[in-house]
């Protein structure tokens, strides 16, 4: 995983960052006594108590930081406004710096934006009784989603019946059905409307998972849902009835392969590697160097051997050249094709190369923009997601190589924010 460092460029000066940074620096104290045991005359009873007082703690800090958030963004959008920002443009990039500040990807941020805002301006009572610590912030974001769709009044009212119900008193899973109970009675056309347009939010996709799997996952109408699984449970009810040695849930994920991809067998996928590694980790039984799915991650050589050895696709082998501590440096002149540089940028990124974010390369950017010389190489080239591509071309977003990764350093970039924060994100190490 690459290795990010977050830098501040100015001093924390202003009154409430620094007694924050106080806070923080006390709580780790508190951290350190309680791993060292210094407490160790508290008794059961004392040490449940205090986890219930941190969870407090927990929804507190999350209520304040939530304030922050909504200030923040309401004092960029008036800086926008007054510098005559494009309409299409005010608010853009807020969720970014946000991202980065809080070690999230910018979704997520902007997730948590949206819940600060629902909070502080249409759910005041869910919002006090985060403050207060009495309601989790899972439950608090649960009543979010289930009034996003509705007035600000009517909004507002529901919030006021779930204050009265006394939320602190259910389990998320009550809260949620609660909220939803009573958004539907406050509106009921708005609710079944909102249910249509979320049918052209359907999708399909793709998330790693631990020990070399992946989650494929179908966002659908409900009845589409339960028709796909059917169909799946139907077929491997006969399969079984033949029987195949295989679990049923073996036969359900196998079958799911075959029908989307048309294929006789699951295992007969398409592969093609990029060769980072000595050639010898698909020849050597006995090598122990590690192959990378780009996009994905990393993945045993051993395993990357059977892959290849089952599978009765086509197989494409690249070869890409590496300095002698396995930096990636140059694809093979002998099989260059349209786009060779574009593939030794996304071997080398894997993923989005702003701090924190993880998603998907979708766009391929120079770090010094073209307009400004910038070079389309692989040194200044680095890929990103499609909301930091766009983004970074929004005023104040600068970028600069630190390190060319030909050398001991790999291919390093700084980011620079409008508020003058900067974040160092290195390319993940070689294989």
């Amino acid at each position: 995983m690459a290795l990010r460092a977050v830098e501040r460029v100015e001093e924390v000066s202003h009154p409430t960052t620094a007694r924050l940074s106080l806070l923080v620096d006390e709580l780790a104290g508190l951290t350190s006594d309680a791993l060292a045991g210094v407490d160790d005359d508290s008794s059961e009873a004392d040490l449940v108590d205090q986890v219930g007082v941190l969870e407090r703690l927990r929804g507190a800090v999350a209520a304040v930081q939530a304030a922050v958030m909504v200030r923040f963004g309401r004092a960029r959008v008036e800086r926008q406004l007054a510098a005559d920002v494009h309409p299409r443009d005010i608010g853009r990039g807020v969720a970014e710096e946000l991202g980065l500040a809080c070690r999230v990807s910018p979704t997520v941020a902007a997730r948590r934006l949206s819940s600060a805002r629902a909070w502080w301006f249409d759910l005041p009572h869910t919002y006090a009784a985060l403050a207060k610590g009495s309601v989790s912030e899972p439950t608090a974001e649960a009543v979010v989603t289930e009034t996003r769709h509705l007035d600000a009044g009517i909004r507002r009212e529901v919030d006021a019946r779930l204050a009265a119900k006394d939320l602190a008193g259910l389990g998320l899973r009550e809260a949620t059905a609660l909220a939803r109970r009573y958004a539907y009675e406050a509106d009921r056309e708005a609710y079944i409307a909102r249910g249509r347009h979320e049918r052209k939010h359907r999708r399909v996709g793709l998330r790693p998972a631990p020990d070399t799997m992946s989650v494929l996952s179908g966002y659908l109408p409900v009845e589409q849902g339960v028709a796909c699984l059917a169909a799946l449970r139907r077929h491997t009810d006969g399969v079984v009835a033949t029987g195949d040695d295989r679990s049923r849930d073996q036969i359900m994920a196998d079958t799911l392969v075959e029908r989307l991809t048309g294929q006789a067998r699951a295992t007969d996928v398409a592969v093609e590697i990029q060769l980072v590694v000595p050639a010898d980790l698909l020849t050597d039984p006995d090598s122990h160097r590690t192959a990378t799915v780009t996009g994905v991650g990393p993945l045993p050589g051993a395993l990357a051997r059977e892959i290849v050895d089952a599978s009765r696709g086509a197989k494409t082998v690249r070869r890409l050249h590496a300095t002698p501590n396995g930096r990636l440096s140059g694809i093979d002149p002998r099989r260059r094709f349209t786009g060779a540089l574009a593939d030794l940028v996304r071997a080398r990124d894997q993923t989005c190369r702003v701090p924190f974010c993880g998603a998907p390369v979708r766009h391929l950017d120079h770090v010094r923009r073209h307009t400004d010389g910038g070079p389309t190489t692989l040194v200044n080239g680095r890929g990103l997601c499609a909301r930091h591509n766009l983004v970074h071309e929004q005023p104040g977003w600068t970028a600069t190589v630190v390190h060319d990764g030909l050398g001991d350093q790999p291919h390093t970039v700084r980011t620079t924010t409008p508020t003058g924060h900067d974040y160092t994100a290195r390319a993940p190490d070689p294989p």
